[in-house]
C-alpha cells in the first residue's frame, strides 16, 4: 500500500516543478519583449549617465534616449492583437 502513495508523492512534485518551469519561462519571454521594445532607451540612458558621471556631456546620449523613446511609444500604440494577427494570416498565406 506504501508504494502507490510515494509514486502519487513523486507525481505531485513533479507537476509543481513542470508549473515552476512555465512560471519562468512566461517572466523571461515577457522581459524579452521589453527589452525589444525599450533595449536602445536604456542602453542610450546608460550611456548618459555614464558620460555625466564622468564629467562629459551627455546631452548627445539623453536626446537619443529619448527619441528611441519615442519611437518605442508610436510602435506600441501601433501594434495589437489584431494587427499581429493581419501578420500571422500574410505569412501564412506566403
Amino acid at each position: 500500500m506504501q508504494k502507490p502513495l510515494q509514486e502519487s508523492q513523486k507525481q505531485q512534485l513533479g507537476q509543481g516543478m513542470v508549473e515552476y518551469i512555465i512560471i519562468v519561462a512566461l517572466v523571461a519571454v515577457a522581459a524579452i519583449a521589453v527589452f525589444q521594445l525599450f533595449g536602445q532607451v536604456v542602453r542610450s540612458q546608460t550611456a548618459a549617465m555614464a558620460k555625466e558621471l564622468a564629467g562629459e556631456d551627455g546631452t548627445a546620449e539623453s536626446q537619443q534616449a529619448q527619441s528611441a523613446a519615442n519611437l518605442s511609444s508610436g510602435q506600441t500604440e501601433s501594434k495589437s492583437l489584431q494587427s499581429f494577427t493581419g501578420n500571422a494570416a500574410q505569412a501564412g498565406g506566403q
